[in-house]
C-alpha cells in the first residue's frame, strides 16, 4: 500500500511549485468561488425567508387560535344569555317557591348549553352586588379560581381541576376558567342576582384538539407536521396536546412547565414570543401570547407550534443535494481545464525550473522551448535570457563600485572618529575649568568679605577691652565686687578675637593656625548650650542632651564651640523658636576600634528639600531672608581643615540632623558629605 503521508506531501509540493496546478487553481477558483457564493446566498436567503415564513405562519396560526377561543367565549356568552332570557328561567326566577332547590335546578341546565358550570348568585348584600357588577365589564373573560371558589360554582369542578405536577408530589388545585356573568333583573328592573356560567380549561382536551384541527388542517406536510396547542395556567400546562414523547407522539404533557425564557418574556414582560423554544422534550417552532383576566393581569398563556427537527431535516437534505451537485460540477470543470491547458503548462514549468536554478546561483539559460518563434512564450524566453546576460554585466559593475565605495567610507569614518574624540576631550576640560572658576570666584568673594568683617569686629572689641581695663583700674579694690562680670567680659572679648582671627586666617587660604589640643567634646557641648540658652530665653525651646562620648579628640576648642553655636541657632530658626532641640554625643566606632567622637544636633523644624541638600554648604546660599549664607560654609571650612567631617540628614516637613565627625588625630584631608 502507498504511504498516504508521502502522497499528500508530494501533491502539496506540486500545488505549491508547479505552474500547471497553480494555473488550474487560478482558472477554477473564480468558478468555484462564484458557485459557492451563489449557493451560500441561496441557502442563506432560503433559510432566512423560510424561517421568517415559518415564524409568520405559526404567529398567524396563534392568531387563528386566539380568534377561535374568542368565538368559543362569544358562543359561551350567548348560551348564558339565552338561558337567562329563556321562559323556563324567567318563570323559575319569579316562582322560586315552587322549586325545592332552585340553585340545583340552574346548575343542572349546564348540560343543555354545553357549559361546565352554571350557577345563580343571589344578591343579598350591597357589597355582593358591586363585586359581581365588576365581573360584567366584559362579556366573557378568563379567571383563576381557587379550590373554594370552584366548589362554590360546582362541586364537580374541584376534582376536574386537579392536575398532578410532573416530576413533583404537588397538585395544582386552582382552575383556569372562561366565565360569563350576566345580571338578572326583577320586574321592577332591580338586580336580584347574577347568572355565572362558563368552561373549565383544566384537563379540557376536547377544546385544544378542536382548535388544533382547525388551525392545522393538513396532516401530511413534511415541513410542518401536525401542530400542537396548549393553554397555560401561569407557566403550567393545564390543557394541551403536546405529547410526552415527541417521537412516538403518545400521551399529553399536562402538568409540565414552560421554559424559563418564555416564562420571563410572556408572563413577566407581558409580550408575545414567536421563535424556537424547548417544549417539554424537543425543540419546536412556537408562538406564545399572554392570557389576561378582566383586570388585564397576565394569568396564563396560549401556545401553538410544531416540531423544529422535520423543518431542519428537510433543509439540510436540500443543502446536501446542492453541495454534492456543486462538487461534481467543479471536478468535471477542473478536469476539462487541466487537459486543455497541459500543452501550455510545460513551457511555463521549464521557465520556472530555470528561474529556480538561477536563484540557487547556477548560470543557465532557458534556450529553445520547442515552440514557434512568434509564440508569446518563446519571445518571453528570449527576452528573459537577454535580461539575464545584462543583469550579469550590471552585477560585475556594481561589485567593483561597491569595493571602491567601501574603501572611501572606511577612510572618512576613521577621520570622523578622531575628530569626535578630540571634541569630547575639549568639552570635558571646558566643564572642569568652568566649575573651578565658579568655586574660585565664590571663595575669593568670601575671603574678601570675611577679612572686612574681622577687621571691623576687632576695632570695637579693642575699644571695649580698653574701657574694661580702665574701669577695673579706676575701681581699684572695689573691682572685686564685679570681678565675675569683668572676667566674663574678658572671656567674651577673647572669644571675639579668636573668632576674628579664625576668619582672617580662613580668608588667607593658609589654613587655621590656632591652637589644637586634646579635648573632651562633652564640656564644649555644655558650654555651647549655655551660650545658646542665654540668647534664646524668650523663645519656647526645649534642650535635650544625651552626652555619651568618652573619647578625646584633637580639636580647636573655640572653633568647635563656634560651629556648635551656629548649628544650634540654625535649628532654632528652623523651628521658628518653638520646639525640641536634641544634642547627643557618642564615640565614633569603626568595627571594634574607636576612631573619634560624633556630635548630633537634631531639630524639629521644617527640614530641607532634597534638591537643596547639595547646595547648603555653598557660600552665600541661604533660605533665610536676613541670612548671609556663610554659616555652614565657614563651619565646613573650619572643620575640614582639622580632618573633621560634617554630614546632614533631613526629611522635608519633619526636621534635620547635622552630625559632626571629629577624629582622634587631626588631619588635613578635606571631607564633606551630604546624605
Amino acid at each position: 500500500m502507498p504511504n498516504n503521508g508521502n502522497l499528500w506531501t508530494k501533491w502539496r509540493y506540486r500545488f505549491k511549485t508547479m505552474v500547471r496546478y497553480r494555473l488550474m487553481i487560478l482558472t477554477s477558483a473564480p468558478i468555484f468561488l462564484t458557485l459557492v457564493a451563489l449557493i451560500g446566498i441561496t441557502i442563506y436567503w432560503s433559510i432566512h425567508y423560510t424561517w421568517q415564513s415559518a415564524l409568520l405562519d405559526v404567529s398567524e396560526r396563534l392568531g387563528v387560535a386566539d380568534n377561535s377561543i374568542e368565538l368559543i367565549q362569544e358562543k359561551q356568552a350567548n348560551h348564558v344569555k339565552a338561558f337567562s332570557e329563556s321562559f323556563d328561567f324567567v318563570y323559575a326566577i319569579n316562582n322560586q317557591s315552587e322549586f325545592d332547590d332552585f340553585s340545583g335546578w340552574v346548575s343542572e341546565q349546564k348540560h343543555r348549553y354545553n357549559l361546565d358550570f352554571l350557577r345563580f348568585h343571589r344578591v343579598e348584600r350591597p357589597e355582593d352586588k358591586f363585586r359581581f357588577l365588576d365581573l360584567t365589564l366584559k362579556e366573557s373573560f378568563f379567571d383563576v379560581l381557587d379550590e373554594h371558589e370552584l366548589d362554590e360554582l360546582d362541586k364537580e369542578l374541584v376534582k376536574r381541576a386537579q392536575i398532578p405536577i410532573l416530576n413533583s408530589q404537588k397538585l395544582e388545585r386552582r382552575g383556569l376558567v372562561s366565565r360569563t356573568v350576566v345580571p338578572i333583573y326583577d320586574q321592577k328592573n332591580n338586580i336580584i342576582g347574577f347568572l355565572d356560567g362558563g368552561l373549565l380549561l383544566n384537563n379540557s382536551t376536547v377544546l385544544v384538539d378542536q382548535i388544533r384541527d382547525l388551525i392545522y388542517p393538513s396532516k401530511h406536510d413534511s415541513l410542518r407536521p401536525v401542530g400542537t396547542l396548549t393553554v397555560f395556567l401561569d407557566d403550567l400546562r393545564v390543557s394541551t396536546n403536546v405529547p410526552l414523547d415527541s417521537n412516538d407522539r403518545v400521551g399529553r404533557a399536562i402538568g409540565t412547565r414552560v421554559s424559563s425564557e418564555v416564562n420571563r418574556a410572556v408572563l413577566h414582560e407581558g409580550r408575545e414570543w414567536v421563535n424556537r423554544a424547548f417544549v417539554y422534550d424537543a425543540w419546536y417552532i412556537t408562538a406564545y401570547q399572554p392570557i389576561r383576566d378582566q383586570y388585564d393581569n397576565v394569568i396564563g398563556m396560549l401556545y401553538t407550534g410544531y416540531l423544529l427537527w422535520p423543518f431542519v431535516k428537510a433543509y439540510m437534505t436540500n443543502i446536501a443535494e446542492i453541495s454534492v451537485t456543486t462538487l461534481l460540477l467543479l471536478l468535471v470543470s477542473g478536469l476539462i481545464v487541466y487537459r486543455g491547458s497541459r500543452d501550455l503548462f510545460n513551457p511555463i514549468e521549464h521557465i520556472h525550473r530555470v528561474v529556480k536554478m538561477i536563484q540557487m546561483g547556477k548560470e543557465t539559460r532557458i534556450g529553445t522551448l520547442g515552440l514557434d518563434e512568434n509564440h508569446e512564450l518563446a519571445q518571453l524566453a528570449r527576452q528573459f535570457d537577454n535580461m539575464l546576460d545584462l543583469l550579469k554585466q550590471r552585477k560585475n559593475e556594481l561589485k567593483a563600485a561597491a569595493i571602491e565605495l567601501e574603501a572611501k567610507v572606511e577612510e572618512r569614518t576613521a577621520s570622523l572618529m578622531e575628530k569626535t574624540e578630540d571634541l569630547e576631550l575639549h568639552i570635558q576640560l571646558l566643564n572642569q575649568t568652568r566649575d573651578k572658576l565658579v568655586v574660585n570666584e565664590k571663595l575669593a568673594a568670601l575671603g574678601e568679605l570675611t577679612a572686612g568683617i574681622a577687621h571691623e569686629i576687632n576695632n570695637p572689641s579693642a575699644v571695649i577691652l580698653g574701657n574694661v581695663e580702665l574701669i577695673q583700674f579706676e575701681l581699684g579694690d572695689d573691682a572685686e565686687r564685679v570681678k565675675e562680670e569683668i572676667d566674663a567680659i574678658h572671656a567674651q572679648i577673647d572669644r571675639i578675637r579668636n573668632i576674628t582671627r579664625s576668619l582672617l586666617q580662613y580668608s588667607r587660604q593658609g589654613g587655621v593656625q590656632d591652637e589644637i589640643t586634646w579635648q573632651h567634646v562633652n564640656p564644649v557641648v555644655d558650654e555651647s548650650i549655655t551660650l545658646v540658652k542665654t540668647g534664646t530665653k524668650k523663645r519656647d525651646v526645649e534642650f535635650v542632651t544625651k552626652l555619651n562620648a568618652k573619647s578625646s579628640v584633637e580639636v580647636n576648642r573655640h572653633q568647635l564651640l563656634q560651629i556648635l553655636v551656629n548649628l544650634q541657632m540654625n535649628g532654632i530658626h528652623a523651628m521658628d523658636g518653638k520646639g525640641k532641640l536634641t544634642i547627643t554625643t557618642e564615640d565614633w566606632l569603626e568595627g571594634d576600634r574607636c576612631v573619634g567622637a560624633i556630635i548630633h544636633v537634631t531639630d524639629q523644624g521644617c527640614g530641607i528639600k532634597p534638591e537643596n541638600l547639595k547646595r547648603i554648604f555653598s557660600p552665600f546660599y541661604t533660605t533665610k531672608r536676613e541670612g548671609t549664607g556663610l554659616g555652614l560654609s565657614v563651619s565646613q571650612s573650619i572643620l575640614s581643615q582639622t580632618g573633621g567631617e560634617l554630614k546632614v540628614e533631613s526629611q522635608w516637613g519633619k526636621g534635620t540632623t547635622f552630625s559632626i565627625y571629629l577624629p582622634q588625630r587631626a588631619e588635613t584631608d578635606f571631607k564633606i558629605t551630604n546624605l
